[in-house]
């Protein structure tokens, strides 16, 4: 059925649910129970599908997935073998063009960093792409080192950053919306198990912001590009978890951004100081999606460099412990890994020295500062570090996020106990 009509007419349905839907429930009941795959249980070495009703985690609830004790156990075993140094490396996802990604083997083999972003634009094949991404790997793991989280933006239309012959077209996200669900989830699956083929492990995406009919493209960061599944967040809700749950039944792990929601602003970020959204609350529907994606069990959520002074009138998402911490982490019940939005070459955040803006993000209750600069490795790496051996509390901050960091790699398969 068109997606449109689905959300239009509630015909056919027993409260949220079609009633072919509860048929079918029904008639496995009777038949002798319910098969039901738990999301964030068992092995936590790869990606878990979405949470199901009965799972301990209900679609929408915003409860994220507890991780295995197993995994848990393994993160904290090998972050505990860390000196204070590597565990600060860890939290940093560095950028490297793709035009050349090899030029990032050298900070990668000095700082030990923990992911790498490949970012701009490429339409190389996927056995050359395949090629490199390997040769990251295998320069950070060299001398023991853990695997690097390898992050793409692959979202759709002009936000793609893979294309070519093996990574054809996507649509944007307004085209997707559009899809019905069985489409979208099948789609999004072949699109990840690209990814998944040449090494990317986490895709920075999901957009789980809602853009209002009313602002559409005078919305530059989302809008502009219709970077949005949808203009209410109820759809916008359920698409996000039809992805998340897609692209990480395919292997690579998904990042739900950009949390708490950049469908309102007027401003880009990127380009841009001043943008702010002075209407999002801690109970805002808009949120619902962020929600969405936890319950399906999205590995990551990525911060935003807006303000909302509703809820954090001094500082912006990503240095706010009020978002970071109280919102995310506590009222949402996120324990997954927190990445920021770029905070490189981003004009949101230039007044801020670079080390400092690592420093801030972890100190907000964030894991994984991102730049696309690969020359911020060495600031931000020395920074942390400086800050973590000044004051034991930070310290006790780095490694609860190396620990966050060293679980995602489990999650996707790229780390080990055995």
């Amino acid at each position: 059925m068109p997606r449109g009509t689905r959300r239009t007419s509630e015909r056919g349905r027993i409260g949220p649910f079609p009633v072919w839907g509860v048929i079918v429930a029904a008639v496995v009941l009777v038949a002798g129970g319910i098969a039901v795959a738990v999301a964030g249980t068992g092995d936590d070495s790869a990606p878990q599908s979405a949470a199901t009703p009965g799972s301990g985690a209900p679609r929408g609830s915003g409860a994220a997935p507890p991780a295995s004790s197993a995994a848990a156990d393994c993160a904290s075993s090998l972050v505990a073998k860390m000196p204070l140094e590597a565990q600060a490396a860890q939290l940093l996802m560095i950028g490297t063009p793709l035009s050349s990604p090899l030029g990032a083997v050298q900070s990668i083999q000095k700082y030990k960093i923990g992911g790498v972003f490949l970012a701009g634009r490429s339409s190389a094949s996927a056995a050359s792409l395949r090629e490199q991404i390997a040769q990251l790997q295998d320069a950070a793991r060299q001398g023991g080192g853990l695997a690097l989280q390898i992050g793409i933006d692959q979202e759709g239309g002009q936000v793609q950053t893979l294309k070519g012959n093996d990574f054809p077209a996507i649509p944007t996200a307004v085209s997707q919306g559009k899809l019905d669900s069985a489409t979208l989830s099948s789609r999004t699956g072949e699109w990840a198990g690209r990814l998944k083929g040449i090494g990317v492990t986490i895709d920075l995406a999901p957009v789980a912001d809602v853009v209002p009919a009313d602002v559409g493209k005078a919305n530059p960061p989302i809008g502009g590009f219709e970077r949005q599944y949808g203009s209410t967040p109820d759809p916008v809700a359920e698409d996000v978890a039809t992805v998340v749950t897609a692209v990480q039944g395919a292997g690579v792990l998904t990042t739900i951004k950009h949390f708490p929601g950049l469908g309102r602003v007027r401003v880009n970020t990127d380009t841009s100081t001043g943008a702010r959204d002075d209407l999002t609350t801690v109970d805002d529907p808009s949120l619902k999606p962020f929600r969405s994606g936890i319950a399906a069990g999205s590995a990551a959520v990525m911060i935003s460099s807006a303000t909302y002074p509703k809820l954090d009138p001094d500082n912006v998402a990503a240095f706010s412990a009020p978002i970071v911490t109280d919102l995310l982490r506590g009222k949402l019940g996120f324990d997954g890994l927190v990445l920021s939005d770029d905070l490189g070459a981003a004009t949101a955040v230039s007044s801020v020295p670079v080390g400092q803006r690592a420093v801030r993000f972890v100190k907000a209750g964030g894991d994984m500062p991102l730049s696309v600069r690969l020359s911020d490795a060495g600031p931000m790496t020395d920074a942390l570090v400086a800050a973590a051996k000044a004051d034991p509390a930070f310290a006790k901050r780095v490694t609860e996020s190396a620990t966050r960091v060293v679980r995602s790699k489990l999650k996707a398969g790229i780390a080990s106990c055995g």
